[in-house]
């Protein structure tokens, strides 16, 4: 966690009073500033972009989509900024803007929150910022700066702090000469440095770059994710292996050469399981027949899937019990071979689990007997091919008395590793009285994420009471709260949806929907006209029905939503 250049809040109240005298001085005293009660007569010209945010966030970035507009508190006009930050992000809102080497500028803004700033950065000289410890009012804050010899644009920006709630800026202003608003390549970041590490993780945190308005990671010399901020988490990799990073900084002119490359070394894998489940997870059905989709082998899946769940297990003669074998149309020679690849998977970070049931599924477990033959055969099955759990995806009911039995007896037999994945209908998610949420509430303590299959679905009533149609980021984001708001917690909370039209008979939605839906809930931005009460920013990700559509419609799917899932608070 990177915090050099913001000093923790207890050290800057010492000084807060002698830096208010200070900037109020520069404030009423210079000829041309921007005065606590206005803009001066004949002061220069606002170089600030949308300064009052009445275009939204037009030529805003913030980071981590901390940053949204409100209509309410104002500062003027009819919007003000509203900046949330979460787990380890401070909600930075910034622009870069053209400036002259050699000259003076005042940089002042209207805020409302507790430990808000405002600052500006590459001045060529020495970054400056203002602050204040709470301002539940309106409060200006204002600081200035002289750019050095070469500086031909500066970036300014307004943040909160860790653990703090949301804060407000308004009528940020920029005064000075213009500068040539040619927007030039940044510079290679610096300061790129790893953090925590997982089995099949890496954090890595770098110094902002002035005029960037995005950064590429690359992995080993191969670039693996594109983020907004400064800083991301490198998923997919394989336990107790060394990798090196390097970074660049983008914006509309271009790419900037690569930083220097740190290197990364991943955790010991566990036996599986949970335990190896990322904190935000992609899950996606793999299809052992061909239905016309792509046909896939265990190690095409790709990479952004971090949960496979094999589809499907077949019902047997004996009551409750389940088999598996291996379509000859998918391509393997031998078992082994399919075997393999799942150790394979499993080396490289992943979860692969048995999923029991689809449309077509049979699997009925209604009495002790079969809840027993359940969980013997599935472990048997976890045995022999060397699966980390099971999937649940009985279309056709369930009883959750013992479907709970079964699921708590394979449980006790496979241990704390296990992997235990749900992908109900919406209509099974509509009540906590119903068996599907009966079930996944009965086994909380266990249980890694319920996908909830937003798709081949009608209209259903959302937390609120209110009716949504399939299709929006409203059905997503309203479906959801009821399962979130009904006791699951948001680390077993995922949205299942269609990797392509052809995946499902109705509901499929672009990968920017689901990206909205998953931004709404987690961070509170980019939601429809539901807006959830509160954010859940421990949400668990996505899946998709399935991998091989979404191979077949060029991995867009999973191209757009891993990142951005992967890159959740």
């Amino acid at each position: 966690m990177d915090r050099v250049a913001h000093p923790r809040p207890t050290r800057l109240r010492r000084t807060f009073a002698r830096l208010t005298s200070a900037f109020a001085t520069i404030a009423l005293g210079a000829t041309g500033l921007v005065a606590l009660g206005g803009t001066a007569a004949g002061a220069a010209a606002n170089l600030a972009q949308n300064p009052g945010f009445e275009s939204g966030l037009s030529g805003w970035t913030c980071s981590a989509g901390s940053g949204s507009t409100v209509a309410s508190p104002v500062h003027s006009g009819s919007a003000a900024l509203k900046a949330t930050p979460a787990g380890t992000d401070h909600a930075r809102c910034a622009q870069t803007v053209a400036v002259k080497p050699n000259s003076s500028y005042t940089l002042s803004a209207w805020v409302q929150g507790s430990y808000v700033y405002l600052g500006a950065s590459g001045t060529g000289t020495t970054d400056v910022s203002a602050w204040t410890p709470s301002a539940p009012g309106w409060q200006q804050l204002s600081t200035s700066f002289t750019t050095g010899a070469g500086t031909t644009s500066v970036t300014v920006y307004t943040h909160g702090w860790y653990g703090q709630p949301a804060y407000y800026a308004d009528d940020i202003s920029l005064t000075g000469p213009g500068g040539d608003p040619g927007d030039p390549v940044p510079g290679a970041p610096s300061g790129l440095r790893t953090g925590g590490a997982t089995s099949s993780s890496i954090d890595l945190s770098w110094s902002p770059v002035t005029g960037a308005t995005g950064y590429n990671v690359y992995r080993d010399g191969s670039k693996v994710q594109s983020v907004s901020g400064a800083s991301a988490t490198v998923t997919g990799l394989a336990a107790s292996t060394s990798y090196q990073f390097q970074v660049t900084a983008t914006n509309a002119a271009g790419e900037s050469p690569r930083s220097s490359a740190v290197t990364g070394t991943t955790t010991a894998g566990g036996d599986g399981g949970d335990g190896t489940v990322p904190k935000h997870a992609v899950t996606g059905y793999w299809q052992n027949f061909n239905n016309g989709a792509a046909v896939q082998k265990l190690r095409d899946v790709q990479d952004q899937y971090d949960i496979i769940a094999v589809a499907f297990a077949d019902a047997t003669g004996t009551p409750g019990a389940v088999d598996f074998t291996l379509d000859p149309a998918v391509g393997y020679g031998s078992e082994q071979q399919f075997k393999d690849d799942i150790k394979a998977k499993q080396a490289a970070g992943k979860s692969v689990v048995i999923s029991i049931g689809g449309q077509n599924g049979t699997v009925s477990i209604n009495d002790s007997a079969s809840a027993n033959n359940f969980a013997d055969s599935v472990y048997a099955l976890m045995r022999e091919y060397g699966f980390n759990g099971v999937d649940i995806d009985l279309e056709n009911g369930l009883n959750a008395t013992y479907m709970t039995q079964a699921l708590r007896s394979l449980s006790a037999k496979a241990g704390s590793g296990l992997v235990i994945t749900m992908a109900p209908q919406t209509i099974d998610m509509q009540s906590t009285s119903g068996a599907y949420f009966q079930t996944a509430l009965n086994i909380k303590d266990i249980l890694t994420v319920v996908n909830m299959q937003y798709y081949n679905s009608g209209s259903m009533l959302g937390c609120d009471g209110k009716v949504y149609s399939q299709g929006s980021v409203d059905f997503l984001t309203a479906l959801a709260c009821i399962q979130l708001e009904g006791g699951l917690s948001p680390s077993q909370v995922g949205l299942g949806l269609p990797a392509s039209t052809r995946g499902a008979g109705s509901g499929y939605v672009s990968p920017t929907i689901v990206n909205n839906a998953l931004d709404c809930l987690a961070r509170g931005t980019n939601c429809g006209s539901f807006k959830p009460a509160r954010t859940y920013p421990g949400l668990r990700g996505a899946m998709t029905w399935s991998t091989n559509w979404d191979a077949t419609a060029g991995n867009a799917w999973s191209n757009a939503v891993g990142p951005k899932v992967h890159g959740l608070p």
